[in-house]
């Protein structure tokens, strides 16, 4: 008798062990190495639709330019490298590739080729306004700012009546906290082209008023600096 109520007992325990067990699984594994589904990280995700760009168009600059900079981000220095080099390659003048480079050279440890390239970079644009400010542009998003603030420097000596890099520059002292560069560059573009009410608002917040009548007769000169950047160029 106590035997049977004993072999009943051990009966219950599995039935019940074995209902635990099925109802735990019942909603199907979410396991890949159960369910044969191949796991990616968002990196690896964002990385295999640039290589899916690359493969459909092999001469893209920016899909290698996009590429260099997910490897960067992952600090792979050597195949960010070599996106750089394929978006340069294909277009020699790709700004954010050329600032990639200067700064995962510096990031490998070859200060010193990161300086000459650099170099090399910025004097390619030293006839352009609009190409040194695009370079400093780049230099700046790669959190470069020696490099980007030579490059501000050489658009405003190459044109120095533009609206467009006097407010980027204005822009970028900005950025650094520097209140009295700022106010200068920003006034300046607001002289030149009284037509920008984001230049506006940011001179109010900096304390200068802009409803005064030396702003009326202002002038919008960056078509005349393009035209000049041009005729430099065929020269």
């Amino acid at each position: 008798m106590a035997d049977t109520l004993l072999n009943r007992m051990i009966s219950i325990i599995i039935v019940i062990t074995l209902l635990f067990i099925a109802g735990c699984g019942g909603g199907g594994s979410s396991d890949p190495a159960v369910t044969g589904e191949i796991a990616t990280t968002p990196s690896e995700q964002e990385k295999a639709i640039v290589l899916s760009k690359i493969d459909k168009k092999y001469t893209d600059p920016e899909a290698h330019y996009q590429l260099g900079q997910l490897h960067q981000r992952d600090g792979l220095w050597s195949q960010a490298q070599y996106g750089y080099e394929r978006a340069i390659s294909f277009d020699p003048a790709h700004r954010g590739a050329q600032a990639g480079m200067v700064y995962v050279l510096g990031a490998m440890g070859d200060k010193t080729r990161a300086d000459m390239v650099a170099d090399v970079y910025i004097s390619n644009t030293s006839a352009s306004a609009a190409e040194s400010l695009k370079l400093a542009i780049a230099f700046q998003k790669e959190r470069m700012d020696d490099l980007a603030l030579r490059c501000y420097q050489q658009a405003v000596r190459l044109a120095p009546n533009s609206a467009k890099v006097n407010r980027q520059i204005g822009y970028y002292y900005l950025s650094k906290g520097d209140k009295v560069n700022a106010r200068t560059y920003l006034q300046r573009s607001f002289q030149i082209n009284p037509n920008q009410p984001q230049v506006a608002g940011e001179l109010g917040r900096l304390g200068v008023d802009t409803t005064g009548a030396m702003y009326k007769s202002g002038r919008d000169l960056d078509k005349m600096v393009t035209e000049a950047d041009k005729a430099r160029t065929n020269q």
